[in-house]
């Protein structure tokens, strides 16, 4: 007869991390995250500030995050018609783990590349 291993139960930890990771997965969001939070409005000027991500993704990485209330999409009806993006001050809950993300990035650079690059934002 087989003895059962005990294990410990992981899903208190494992659940909201799975939740975090379904709204910021992918490559994307945090640095349009970051590049509404430095100032850039516009659908271009987001677009501008990040390089190699295309039009179409930028249009769905926005309305992704829109839908989960970490940006507010604004339409101003002027001629012509303006569009500007915010970040929400819910999207400020995740300014630690940005910097907690940037820092490990450094050290993890530093780790297996053996040296420090400069800090670039």
């Amino acid at each position: 007869m087989a003895v059962k291993r005990g294990y410990n139960n992981c899903i208190d930890t494992i659940k909201p991390v799975r939740d975090f990771l379904d709204v910021m997965s992918g490559k994307w969001k945090f640095p349009i995250l970051v590049s509404i939070g430095v100032g850039n409005d516009r659908f271009t000027d987001i677009q501008d500030s990040i390089p190699g991500i295309t039009p179409k993704v930028l249009a769905k990485e926005l309305k992704e995050l829109e839908q989960h209330e970490l940006i507010k999409r604004t339409i101003t009806n002027d001629y012509p018609v303006k569009i500007t993006y915010t970040r929400e001050l819910y999207a400020d809950t995740l300014t630690p783990i940005i910097y907690a993300m940037k820092d490990w990035g450094i050290n993890h650079r530093e780790k297996v590349f053996g040296a420090k690059e400069e800090d670039n934002g």
